[in-house]
């Protein structure tokens, strides 16, 4: 993924090899004159073995590497590829290069040219992914340096709530703690603005100038309760963070959940519990408005519970019926010869099947939060009035309502983390996709 130290660590390695260090970007060999990108590569390749020993880096190496197309494809493309060509001989061609060592980076490795990535070229590949909670940690202790900070902060608790960050936005976060502490004319960076840095990285920037009636803002409030109290009641759901129904972005309101640990699958259990709690805000919207005034803000929680439905289905093997195969699957976009999608690969009497398990999984979430909220009507009607008096509610809070209790007064941006932690999280957020699924086939970056 983009932002997680692929240069960065070709810098390192420039640092500690103790040799002559040569870097181009591969966009840098592609020009509109034929011939010039080939000529490039030659003068670098000349460069590098009269240098010798050194290192050579290729920055975004999938501009000039990519997979190769058949004929018709148009003089860029043609250019391009004799860029690559020539490339592919001087690193493993009839002339040696001893002493020369080359090094790329990508974030889209599935894309290049098979040639590229075969023994005696880029045969070394190393995924750079994203930080896990002691990554990130270390990260943030890194950024945190350059910034004078309050004796109550502590970075192990911003690294457990910054789920799926890359360094990139890792620094990014103690940027914004930094212009917070700025605005607010404080010599120091505190814990509650490290918390509101990554609430707006995370969530959005706050619009205080958007006005709602009361009659939107209780609405919005029954909506996030819904999906609060069906995910705090959902067996393996991600605990929940914050609740917010301070417009961000496009979105009137906010659920964000955060899990106790690093996840790297989820079972079926935990993505019908998720399916569930997308759906809890429209079941509100239902029970207390009436069919009539029920309105769209549910429009992407039901895209996004409809699609981890059919993945379910489709992909991940949970329907009995069908069992563990995939359907359909879709092939790689087309782009530089590489394959494009082959259209459905299903008959129609699969397709339909496939329609009715997917509304199985439905109906069966849907009915499961429709309980939890019937028997739970009380907590609703208390969760959004404490929304419309704070707007914010934390972690404490919701601990405080779920358990019928009166909640406290909201601390300061501290999140609720105070003693034990949340970690990781996936991001749920109204009338904008954010989240990504639980189980995803994004190649990670490459260097």
């Amino acid at each position: 993924p983009p932002g997680t130290g692929k240069t960065l660590l070709a810098r390192a390695i420039a640092g500690e090899a103790g040799v002559k260090f040569f870097s181009i970007s591969g966009s840098d060999f592609v020009e509109m004159f034929v011939g010039v990108g080939a000529s490039r590569v030659r003068d670098m390749f000349v460069q590098a073995k009269e240098n010798a020993p050194c290192i050579i880096f290729i920055d975004e190496i999938d501009a000039v590497g990519r997979q190769r197309g058949g004929a018709g494809m148009g003089a860029g493309n043609e250019e391009r590829e004799q860029t690559l060509n020539q490339l592919l001989v001087e690193m493993d061609g009839f002339e040696g290069n001893e002493g020369v060592i080359v090094i790329a980076a990508t974030n889209r490795s599935d894309v290049l040219d098979k040639a590229l990535l075969r023994p005696g070229r880029f045969d070394r590949q190393v995924n750079v992914g994203l930080p896990d909670v002691r990554g990130r940690e270390q990260i943030l202790n890194v950024h945190i340096k350059k910034v004078p900070v309050a004796a109550d902060v502590e970075l192990k608790y911003i690294a457990r709530g910054t789920p799926g960050f890359s360094g990139a936005e890792l620094a990014n976060v103690v940027n914004e703690a930094a212009l917070f502490a700025a605005r607010a004319n404080k010599l120091e960076v505190s814990m509650g603005d490290l918390e509101k840095a990554k609430d707006k990285i995370l969530m959005g920037a706050e619009k205080h100038t958007m006005v709602m009636s009361e009659d939107d803002k209780r609405m919005t409030a029954y909506h996030e309760a819904g999906h609060c109290i069906v995910g705090q009641m959902s067996p393996d759901h991600d605990p929940v963070y914050k609740v917010s129904i301070m417009p961000r972005g496009r979105a009137l309101g906010i659920t964000m959940f955060l899990p106790e640990r690093d996840q790297y699958s989820a079972s079926k259990r935990k993505l019908e519990s998720q399916i569930a709690g997308l759906l809890g805000g429209r079941i509100a919207e239902l029970m207390i408005y009436g069919g009539d005034r029920v309105t769209t803000g549910a429009s992407n929680d039901i895209e996004r519970a409809t699609e981890m439905a059919r993945n379910m289905v489709k992909r991940w093997g949970f329907s009995e019926k069908l069992g563990p195969m995939v359907y359909g699957e879709e092939s790689g976009q087309a782009f530089m010869g590489y394959p494009g999608s082959q259209g459905s690969s299903v008959s129609s009497g699969v397709a339909h099947t496939i329609d009715e398990e997917v509304r199985a999984v439905i109906d069966r979430c849907y009915a499961r939060a429709e309980t939890i909220l019937k028997d739970n009507i009380d907590i609703l009607h208390k969760m959004s009035e404490a929304l419309m008096k704070w707007e914010t509610i934390d972690r404490l809070q919701i601990e405080d309502l779920m358990a019928r209790k009166e909640p406290k007064p909201p601390q300061d941006n501290s999140g609720g983390f105070t003693g034990s932690s949340s970690t990781d999280s996936g991001l749920k957020q109204d009338n904008i996709k954010t989240q990504t699924p639980p189980i995803s086939n994004t190649p990670a970056g490459q260097i």
